[in-house]
This record gives structure tokens, sequence and C-alpha cells, in this order.
């Protein structure tokens, strides 16, 4: 299956770093958050990602692009065009990675139906790039592909008010995105899709993900919800990069589960 990452957004409440790059760049100790999110689902096994950029992506292209000789010791011969040899010592072996350019200013919405193309599969996941979690992502998928339904959400316990959920059971009877709290779940993204999702969706700019969209299939009784009590947290103020880069320089980086 697919991993989409959802990397367009212009982080205005992150100004103090998203003023220079893009915020799946901003950097938990010495690599963008972006490549913890990756690491994860790698991990267990999901390594083929497409990454729906906008807000300064073109960083996030040359990152990939020059991946070998900023993560690996190399041996440049001078005087020579591109001779290099690369002393390969990471663990990324295998990313498969498509960077897609879904414009500046479009919603969510509108950024996964512009990658519709590139997922062949019935099932993908989808995540934003801000968020890192110790989720379980083997039974997250194997949790959607039992109940059958459209779309998985993973709801999380969190301070910050994202997209509240109203749940039955394991059904979410109704999405509110940034709504006041009155659940003691909220998306933490970690999403499940079936391609079906894309019926819901437009390239319009203005078409989002969860105003409209995730709110139907809430309606529609089509969209469930995966209970994550374990480790979350959204990089989304100044105050986040401080706490994440603080808890991954003393070893309390409860998302490493590499």
């Amino acid at each position: 299956m697919k991993v989409v990452i959802l990397c367009g957004g212009l982080g205005t409440r992150l100004r103090e770093e998203t003023e220079f790059k893009p915020k799946p760049m901003v950097e938990i100790g010495d690599r963008p958050i972006l490549w913890h999110i990756m690491k994860t689902y790698a991990h267990y096994g999901y390594n083929d990602f497409v990454l729906c950029l906008g807000y300064k992506g073109e960083m996030i292209k040359e990152y990939f692009l020059n991946y070998e000789l900023l993560n690996n010791d190399f041996t440049i011969k001078l005087g020579e065009r591109e001779s290099f040899e690369v002393h390969s010592s990471h663990d990324e072996r295998g990313w498969l990675v498509t960077l897609a350019d879904t414009g500046d200013d479009n919603l969510k919405g509108s950024r996964l139906k512009q990658i519709e193309k590139y997922i062949k599969e019935d099932m993908f996941l989808v995540t934003y790039g801000d968020g890192i979690a110790n989720l379980d992502l083997n039974d997250l998928v194997r949790f959607h592909i039992k109940h059958g339904k459209t779309a998985t959400v993973t709801g999380v316990n969190a301070v910050s008010l994202i997209g509240d959920l109203k749940i039955e059971g394991d059904k979410v009877q109704v999405f509110r995105e940034k709504h006041k709290k009155t659940s003691n779940f909220v998306s933490g993204g970690y999403f499940v899709f079936n391609r079906n999702i894309f019926d819901k969706l437009s390239i319009n700019e203005n078409v989002d993900l969860e105003i409209g969209p995730l709110e139907e299939l809430a309606k529609e009784g089509e969209l469930m919800v995966y209970k994550h009590p374990g480790f979350w947290a959204c990089m989304d103020t100044y105050r986040d990069v401080e706490l994440l880069n603080r808890m991954w320089k003393e070893n309390r980086a409860e998302w490493k589960v590499w």
C-alpha cells in the first residue's frame, strides 16, 4: 500500500520556522519531522510514499534529491564531473518516494485528489506531515479491513482541539473539524482509505478533506475510528518543537519504534 503524506500547508502557527521552510522540514534532532513519520511507516513495512507538496515544496524535493549525499559519507574527486563514491550507512534502503506538486494554496481534499493517478491499489494510507505517534500501523490496517467501510481515522487523546469525534462504539457519528471538544478522542490523522474516497473529492483548490468529505462519510456511516490511547503529538507551535526536540535529546522519544 502507498502512504500519502500531506506536506503542503503554510504552518502559520509555527511562523518562527515555517517562514523559511515547509512545516514537514522542521527538525526533531537533526532530521525533519517528515523523516520521523516516514521511519514509523517503514518500520511496519510501508515504504512506498507519495508526498503532496505545496508551500516551499522545492525544499522537500531538494532534500530527497540530495538524500544520499546528505546522509552518508562520500568521496568526491575534484576536477571530474559527478565523480562521487557514496559510503552508504543509512537504513532507508528501498524507500520509493513520489514528490507531487499539488499547489501552494490548495486544501487537503484537492491535494489528495490530484495524486489519485499514483494510487493503483484498492486501499491506501494517509497522514499529515506534522503528527507523530507510536501507532501499530499493521493493527490499524487490520481494523480497517475488518470493518469494511470507506475510511478509518485514528482517534487520539490530545489537548489540541483538532477534528473532534462523536463516537458510538467504533463508528464515527459526527466529525467536527476544530470544534469545541466534546469527547475523549480527537482526529490524529493516520487514516486508511478505500479508493472510493476519491469520489468525494475534487481538484478544485477549495475542496478540503475534513470539512465536507469526512463529515459526509460520518453521516453515511462510512467513517470508523481506530482508538489509539498511546503517544501522539502534533508539531503545531514552537513550544511543540521545543518539547519534541527535548524528548529526542533525552532519549524519551516515544514515537521512535524503529
